[in-house]
């Protein structure tokens, strides 16, 4: 019933939609989660009276200071004694047309792969002797089919979630076998960043996907916790979450 008791998992950006969500999968799973923000304290201590379970807590770490993550793994080691699982989802993109490479600011490149790239390796750096300690521990990297398709919000984003990809094959080499690192690639997720996307536009991604919908958060955490849980023979993969987008 609670195939995670015991251990501890943390995951970046874990008040956002896919984040709230992984959180809440993990902890209903039986894991004590320490979810991190950046900015909105509020948004993730609403989420931490809603998980299942004790223990939990939030703590504010953006992840493009390195230092202060130091200080998270610090943190974690303190309180907790251990960690087994990271969800690195934080992430940040904006809509610019591919076309349009005047429109894509050298400032959004750099915090996109600020954050969707080196965040998530200064985030693994900074926590590897906690996972390694484990013997058991899940890297899990929320990257996106965009990655390998190069459709997506930006060229950018494209670019930060392929290079997501090849250090999560880079690492799964490298950090095996005390830990696994398996990238999670979802095609578009209904959230917040969808409602602000063309109606249409999303309608006729629904009509191109072979299972006929987009995906949900729900659908993220549930291959997060498949893999902390059941897939335990998995890593360096990339693991597609996208209806079969890429099909059509």
């Amino acid at each position: 019933m609670n195939p995670l008791s015991g251990q501890v998992a943390l995951v970046t950006g874990g008040a956002g939609g896919i984040g709230a969500a992984i959180s809440a999968a993990l902890a209903a799973a039986g894991a004590t989660v320490v979810v991190t923000y950046n900015t909105d304290a509020a948004k993730a201590t609403a989420l931490l009276a809603t998980l299942p379970g004790t223990g939990h807590t939030v703590f504010q770490a953006p992840v493009n200071d390195s230092a202060r993550l130091i200080e998270l793994a610090d943190f974690v080691a303190a309180t907790y004694g251990r960690l087994d699982i990271l969800a690195n989802n934080a992430g940040v993109t904006t809509p610019v047309p591919h076309h349009d490479l005047t429109g894509l600011s050298d400032d959004w490149i750099d915090r996109i792969f600020t954050t969707n790239w080196r965040g998530a390796f200064a985030m693994i750096r900074a926590c590897q002797p906690l996972l390694t300690a484990s013997g058991n521990g899940l890297v899990v990297n929320i990257s996106s089919v965009a990655g390998q398709t190069g459709i997506g919000s930006n060229v950018a984003y494209c670019a930060s979630k392929a290079a997501l990809d090849s250090l999560t094959r880079s690492l799964g080499r490298a950090l095996a076998p005390a830990v696994r690192v398996v990238s999670v690639s979802p095609g578009w997720v209904l959230g917040d960043y969808t409602q602000h996307i063309d109606p249409e536009y999303l309608a006729r991604q629904v009509a191109a996907t072979p299972l006929g919908r987009l995906a949900t958060p729900t659908d993220v955490a549930a291959t997060v916790l498949a893999l902390a849980t059941v897939l335990r023979f998995t890593t360096g993969a990339i693991i597609p979450v996208d209806g079969g987008r890429p099909l059509n």
